[in-house]
C-alpha cells in the first residue's frame, strides 16, 4: 500500500532546512521511492539538497524552485530566508526512475537521453505507467516531444521552475544535479492508479480571432491581421499604454488568452508576458499561425475557487482512495491572489482531509485531458493524486 508524508522547514540555515524537512518526510515509509522537493531561490539549493540527502540517502529526488512559497496541510509556507517542502512516497509495488540534464544544444535530443536514463535507473526498457516532468520556462514542448520519441504518449504532469519575480533565477534539481535551463523527469512503474486533472478554469469569452502572424514560436505578432496588443486592448477595453513592457504580465492574469486542443476538451491558457514596441506580445507557450486564440476571463474570487474546483474534480475522478496529492499551481495565479493565498490552502484542506499534499507554484504547467494529448500551458492547474 502506498504511504506518503509531507514536511517543511523555514530554518535560517539551508542545510538544516533540507535535513529537518527530509527527516520528517521519511517517517514510517520504509523505503522512500521518490521525494518531490520544492525550495526557494532565497536558499542555498546545494546545501538544501545536501541536508535532505543525509536523511533520504539514495532515494530519488526531483524538484524545482517554487515561486514565493508552497502550500502544505499547515497552510502557505514562506519566510524571508526561504522554505523547503517535501512530498515523499513509499510503495513496495512502485519503482521510480529519476533523471535530468541541462538543456544542451538540442532540447528534444536532451529529453530523449533523459528518458532513456530514467528507464535505465530502474533497469528496464519498458514504458512507464506515468511520468512527472520539470523544465525551464522556455522550451517545454520540445522536451515533451523528445520524451514521447522514446516512450510514446504516456500520461504526465508537472510544472516549470519558478522564481519570485520572473528574473530567471529559478533552478531544477535531482539528487546530483542543479541547473537553470534543462529538464528532469520521474518515470513511475506501478499498478497503483495515478490520476491527473489539468485545467485553466477560466471562462471563455466571445472575443476570438485567428493568429495570422507569429515570430519564432512564442511571439504573437498579429490576430486577424491586426497588431496583437491592439486587438487584445480592443477586446478587454484596457489602456494600451498600461499594457506595455513587463506590465503585460500582471495585467493579463485575469484576462489571458487560450487555445483549444484538437478535440475541444481543453483550453490551454496562453499567458501574455511582455508587450513589445511593435505591439507584438511575448507569450509563455508555443503558438501556431491559422489557429484560433480566445480571450479568457476570471476574477480573483474565481481564480481562488478554481483551485478548489480542480481538487474536487480530481477527488471525484479517483478509482480508489488517495494516498497523496501533488498540486501544481501557476505562480501567476498566486500573484493575482496575493494576500488571500491562505484561502486556497483552507479550501484544499477541506477537500482532501488528512491526506498528505503539497502545492508548488510554477511558471508553466503540464497535463493531459481525456485523450487530448500531453499539453503545456500557463496560468493553469495540474493536480495529481496517487492512490493507496
Amino acid at each position: 500500500m502506498l504511504k506518503a508524508n509531507v514536511a517543511w522547514s523555514t530554518n535560517e540555515d539551508s542545510f538544516t532546512q533540507g535535513k529537518e524537512t527530509a527527516k520528517k518526510a521519511v517517517v514510517g515509509l520504509g523505503e522512500t521511492k521518490v521525494a518531490f522537493l520544492y525550495t526557494s531561490v532565497d536558499c542555498d539549493i546545494k546545501k538544501v539538497l545536501e541536508g535532505a540527502k543525509t536523511e533520504l540517502g539514495t532515494a530519488p529526488i526531483i524538484g524545482c524552485t517554487s515561486s514565493a512559497g508552497i502550500i502544505t496541510p499547515d497552510g502557505f509556507i514562506t519566510s524571508d530566508h526561504g522554505f523547503t517542502g517535501i512530498l515523499s512516497i513509499g510503495d513496495p509495488n512502485m519503482k521510480v526512475g529519476v533523471a535530468s540534464s541541462p538543456r544542451g544544444n538540442n532540447p528534444r535530443e536532451t529529453a530523449r537521453k533523459v528518458a532513456k536514463e530514467a528507464m535505465a535507473k530502474v533497469g528496464t526498457d519498458r514504458v512507464p505507467a506515468y511520468y512527472y516532468m520539470v523544465a525551464s520556462p522556455a522550451e517545454e514542448e520540445e522536451y515533451v516531444k523528445g520524451i514521447a520519441d522514446v516512450i510514446g504518449e504516456v500520461p504526465f504532469s508537472g510544472g516549470s521552475a519558478a522564481d519570485n519575480t520572473v528574473e530567471g533565477k529559478w533552478s531544477i534539481y535531482t539528487n546530483d544535479k542543479i541547473f537553470n535551463d534543462g529538464v528532469a523527469v520521474a518515470f513511475f512503474y506501478t499498478n497503483t492508479p495515478i490520476t491527473n486533472v489539468f485545467t485553466g478554469d477560466y471562462h471563455e469569452t466571445t472575443n476570438a480571432g485567428v493568429i495570422t502572424k507569429i515570430r519564432g514560436k512564442r511571439t504573437l505578432v498579429e490576430i486577424d491581421g491586426v497588431p496583437a496588443l491592439k486587438k487584445y486592448a480592443e477586446w478587454t477595453g484596457k489602456d494600451i499604454k498600461k499594457l506595455m513592457g513587463s506590465n503585460l504580465l500582471s495585467e493579463t492574469v485575469t484576462e489571458p488568452l487560450g487555445v483549444k486542443d484538437r478535440l475541444g476538451d481543453l483550453i490551454a491558457i496562453r499567458h501574455p508576458m511582455f508587450a513589445n514596441e511593435d505591439y507584438s506580445m511575448n507569450i509563455g507557450n508555443n503558438l501556431a499561425v491559422n489557429t484560433a486564440v480566445i480571450q479568457m476571463q476570471a476574477n480573483v474570487d474565481e481564480i481562488i475557487e478554481g483551485a478548489a474546483r480542480a481538487a474536487k474534480e480530481l477527488k471525484k475522478a479517483l478509482p480508489g482512495e488517495a494516498g497523496a496529492y501533488l498540486f501544481i499551481h501557476c505562480g501567476g495565479r498566486r500573484l493575482a491572489i496575493g494576500d488571500r493565498i491562505n484561502e486556497v490552502a483552507d479550501k484544499i484542506k477541506e477537500i482532501v482531509g488528512d491526506t498528505p499534499f503539497i502545492m508548488a507554484f510554477t511558471f508553466g504547467e503540464y497535463g493531459d485531458t481525456d485523450h487530448g494529448g500531453n499539453t503545456c500551458g500557463g496560468l493553469m492547474l495540474s493536480d495529481t493524486a496517487f492512490c493507496k
